[in-house]
């Protein structure tokens, strides 16, 4: 079933890079992962953004650098401590991602008019236990034993949430995108509540 679903899903795979492809003709693909995890994580601190993108310090603050400067993410001081920094979206980054979604909505309902509409509820309701499932993984506390290459259950490791949401219920919606409602603020307006 496995196999069979890494097969039939190497399209769906196709169009959300397609609309991937579009939008880091602005910023690079690992810039785009930083706006994501900042855009589900609003105020994340650089630590926890590096921890959460499994990339050194160093190298998380040379791309907040870079997403500063192209204007896709704000510093404030944090709110707790004023020597911590939060990270959080411009307009101009929202408007980048609200592109890319648009982009690949448009993408995936030209393939789903062409399906029938049993085969489109279907779709949608195995996709949906899919992300249950998914989420519910994720819930567990990070592994404190065998690697991911060793797991007995064939479990990979920790992914952070969002893979495979819709959208219009969780602002995610692109693998490795985010939901609002985990413990974080999401978005401009709940940061100034």
């Amino acid at each position: 079933m496995a196999a069979a679903l890494d097969a039939a899903a190497g399209t769906l795979l196709t169009v959300f890079e397609a609309a991937r492809e579009r939008t880091t003709s602005r910023i690079s693909g690992a810039q785009l992962r930083v706006v994501m995890m900042v855009e589900r994580h609003d105020g994340i601190n650089l630590r926890r953004l590096a921890t959460q993108l499994d990339m050194l310090l160093s190298s998380a603050s040379r791309l907040c650098d870079r997403l500063v400067a192209a204007g896709m993410l704000e510093r404030e001081p944090g709110r707790s401590d004023r020597r911590e920094i939060s990270l959080h979206l411009t307009p101009e980054a929202e408007r980048l991602l609200a592109e890319m979604r648009a982009d690949r909505r448009q993408r995936l309902a030209g393939i789903l008019a062409g399906m029938t509409p049993e085969g489109r509820q279907a779709l949608l309701a195995g996709v949906q236990e899919f992300d249950e499932v998914a989420r519910l993984r994720n819930a567990e506390p990070p592994e404190t034993g065998p690697t991911a290459e060793t797991r007995a259950d064939g479990w990979g490791p920790q992914v952070a949430r969002g893979d495979w949401r819709d959208e219009t219920t969780t602002g995610g919606g692109w693998p490795g995108e985010g939901v609002a409602g985990e413990g974080w603020s999401t978005g401009r307006a709940a940061r100034s509540a």
